[in-house]
This record gives structure tokens, sequence and C-alpha cells, in this order.
């Protein structure tokens, strides 16, 4: 696949203006956006990745365009699993509603930034050395394996990585927010926010999962132009997609399970294609293995398409039985205990209606079963 450069600079450029766009609405009034805005937000960027595969289509052929929507679903699926974290962090800092949009659009910038420099490292590698395969497929299959077996608990055991920990320990920080503002004067000093160390811990936490999301779409595609593309529009929408799902997501509770199987197809089909153009001389002689079969774009996209919706069904399913589980214990529970009481009324009301004063001691000993006590007589007058 040819790119002319006034291609990439076309491309560039209109993905930067939705960039100042973004800023230019957000930096006029933060806000918590409605569930409206954010869907709107979404329809367009989804419509705007599917009228750009269809260019694709046009202009380069059904391959390229394949490749280009299997990476930008991997790249959305690997992002939506990332919002997770991004929950977490929010959650963890406390940062409030209103300003999330726009920690959220600066880290997404960041992330940008550093994939960028993720995918052009990547792309240089991949022209000088054809064993890097190996290395990219070995390692997404680690990954998927990992992830398989840390399952739906994967998001709870978020740990502030270094930088994080760097930042909060040796920068002079304040605990209170100030507006959208990343530093504070007070008292001739100035300060660091709260909102400059979680912008600093969502970019680099989307730096550490870049690790594993470059080498997949590398895996799917290795055209740069779509590694770049794919990735840009898996993040523009991300945003969005934060407000509008909220804590729905966490009712994808197999995300985690169906992305390791997407991970580690895509981790063995890395290593077959390594193998299809081996050069390294300790296997088969440094001869390409013929046997190793090419996998095509089209079964890719289509195994990516099924697992995902396969994923989503059940987990849809499951969350759903959990919550009527739910449900009908709380009931079960509720039965029981307003049972429990109204047996306990009932108990001090038969005991209250016992006519126990009115029994004269000797009756009282005799049903008790005890000895009658000793009584001292009185003369009545």
């Amino acid at each position: 696949m040819h790119v002319h450069d006034y291609v990439w600079y076309i491309t560039v450029g209109l993905l930067l203006a939705l960039l100042a766009f973004d800023v230019f609405i957000i930096g006029r009034r933060p806000h918590e956006p409605t569930t409206r805005e954010s869907a709107t937000a979404i329809a367009f960027y989804v419509g705007l990745a599917i009228a750009f595969g269809l260019g694709v289509w046009a202009f380069s052929g059904g391959r390229y365009a394949g490749e280009f929507f299997a990476g930008w679903l991997t790249e959305y699926s690997l992002s939506v699993d990332n919002l997770f974290i991004f929950l977490i962090i929010m959650a963890r800092f406390q940062v409030p509603r209103k300003y999330q949009q726009t920690a959220l659009l600066i880290g997404i910038i960041l992330a940008l930034i550093f994939r960028g420099v993720f995918i052009a490292v990547g792309a240089a590698a991949i022209n000088q050395f054809s064993w890097i395969f190996y290395l990219f497929g070995a390692f997404l299959v680690y990954t998927a394996v990992h992830l398989a077996m840390q399952g739906e608990n994967d998001d709870e055991d978020y740990k502030e990585n270094a930088v994080i920990r760097f930042a909060k320990k040796r920068l002079n920080a304040t605990d209170e927010y100030n507006g959208v503002k990343l530093t504070v004067i007070k008292n001739g000093k100035r300060l660091v926010t709260p909102m400059a160390i979680v912008i600093i811990a969502l970019g680099t936490t989307d730096l550490l999962f870049a690790l594993d999301s470059i080498p997949a779409i590398y895996g799917l595609t290795q055209e740069p132009f779509l590694v770049f593309t794919a990735n840009v529009f898996a993040l523009m929408g991300l945003r969005q997609l934060y407000f509008l799902l909220g804590d729905l997501l966490r009712r994808l509770i197999y995300l985690s399970i169906g992305l390791s199987v997407v991970l580690a197809f895509i981790g063995v089909k890395l290593v077959l294609h390594a193998m299809h153009v081996n050069e390294l001389s300790f296997i088969n002689g440094g001869e390409h293995i013929k046997w190793a079969p090419e996998i095509p774009i089209w079964f890719s996209l289509g195994f990516i398409i099924i697992t995902l919706g396969i994923t989503t069904v059940l987990s849809l399913y499951k969350s759903r039985s959990l919550k009527a589980a739910e449900v009908a214990n709380g009931t079960s529970n509720g039965q029981s205990v307003a049972g429990a009481a109204g047996g306990g009324e009932l108990d001090e009301a038969t005991t209250a209606a016992r006519p126990q004063d009115d029994v004269d001691p000797a009756t009282k000993a005799e049903i008790d079963g005890l000895p009658e006590p000793h009584q001292t007589d009185v003369k009545k007058p």
C-alpha cells in the first residue's frame, strides 16, 4: 500500500483539527456531557471511522480495508478495556465529574503522542528485522495468558506505576482541585494540583497499554498509515464512551477473557507470519518455512467480530443472572427477617397476653415444675 505524503498531511491535519475543536469546546465550558451529547459524538466518530475504511476500500482495495477494520475493532476493544482502569483512577483521585472530561482529553492527547512514537519505532523495527514478529507474537501470547488468568478481577488490582509514585513523592502537591489548573500558587509557593497527577496517571497508564495494542495491530497489518489511523479512530471517541457507559462497563465481566482470546489469536498469527518470512539461521537453516500458513485478513476480521460478539452476549447474560440472583437473595432475606421480626412480635404479644399476675403462686409453681416458694403467713386483719 503506497500512501503519498500529501495523504499523510491531510489526514493528520484533519485529525488535529478535530482535537482542536474538542479542546475549544471543553475549554470554553468544562462540564459533564449528557447522554445525548456523548451518544452523538460516539456515533459521529464511529461513522467517521467506517467512512474512512470505505475510502480505503475504494482507493486501495478490500484487503487493506479489511486490515483497517480489523485493527480498528481490536484497538477499540482494547481501549474499552482501558476504561475500567480510567474509572478506578478517577474514583481514587476523587476527580469532580465536571472536570473528568478535561482530564480524559489531555490524557488521550498524550496517548496519541506516545502511540505515534511506538508506531514509528515498530515500523522501523519491522522493516529492518523480520524476526521482530517472533518477539511480538510471543509477547502477545504471554499477555493473553496473563490476562486470562487474572480474568475479571484484573481491573480491581490496579496499582500506581512508578511514574505516578515518583510524581506524588517528589512534586510539591496540594490535595485541593482548582478547576482544571495543573498548578496553583499558595503562600508564595507553586504547587501541583491533583489534576496534574491524574493526567500523568492516565497518560502513563495508556502508555503501558500500548505495549500490548501496538504489537497486536501489527499482527493484522504492517502498514504504518493503517496502524496510525486505526489507533487514532479508536481513541477519538473514548472520552465520550467513558461517560456514556460509566458503571455499565462493569457488566462486561468477560471482556478480559474475550480480549485474551483475540490477543492469543493475533500472537499465533504473528508467529506463523514470522515463520513464513523466517531469516533466522538457527531456524530451518535461515530459510522460509513454507508450510507455515498465512492467515487471511477476512478470517482475522471475522474471528475478532465473532469473539467480541460472543463475549458481549455472555457478559450481559451473566451480569443479568447475577443481578437477578442478588434481587432474589435480597427478597428471601427480607422475608426471613420480616418473619423473624413477626414471630418475635407474636411471642411478645402472647407473653404479654398471659394472665400471669392473676395466677396464684401455687399454680405458678406447679406449671413451672418448681417447688412452691416458702410463703410467710400473714394474718389478715
